[in-house]
């Protein structure tokens, strides 16, 4: 699995000009998924992005993880993230699951996130053309991968 993460101070996710989800300071996730990834894949990604240090503490040092600051997280799912551009100049998608196996996958991915940080975490609609605004806090804009953690 993979998931941008943008620290946010809001964000929000619209879909037919309608508001689905939305939250104040906190985690943007844009979440993709391949076909092999299973249960360990979302357990690594929900324990390193609740833990991750990417919060301003006193002294405005990124010290503080999303458990610490009690910040909220919108997830929203995004095949595109495993895009292929190898090739000519329309990307392929063919790394991406399908909707049958990428749905629950994200799924439990946002009920892991909802009960790791103890609060629910609002979501886009699976597989619907999606509008996503946000402010980008900092910018903070990280890249992370289950298959290859760095």
């Amino acid at each position: 699995m993979r998931v941008l993460l943008q620290r946010v101070s809001s964000a929000a996710v619209a879909v037919n000009a309608q508001t689905v989800g939305q939250i104040g300071p906190g985690l943007l996730l844009l979440v993709g998924a391949e076909a092999e990834d299973g249960p360990a894949d979302i357990a690594w990604l929900v324990g390193k992005i609740s833990k991750l240090r990417v919060f301003g503490d006193a002294d405005g040092v990124m010290n503080r993880s999303l458990l610490d600051t009690g910040g909220e997280v919108l997830a929203v799912s995004q095949f595109t993230l495993f895009a292929s551009v190898k090739k000519g100049n329309r990307p392929s998608w063919s790394r991406a699951a399908p909707g049958l196996v990428s749905q629950p996958l994200f799924d439990a991915f946002v009920a892991a996130m909802a009960a790791e940080i103890g609060k629910p975490v609002p979501t886009g609609v699976f597989g619907a053309d999606m509008q996503v605004s946000l402010v980008n806090d900092g910018p903070v804009t990280l890249l992370l991968d289950s298959r290859h953690p760095e």
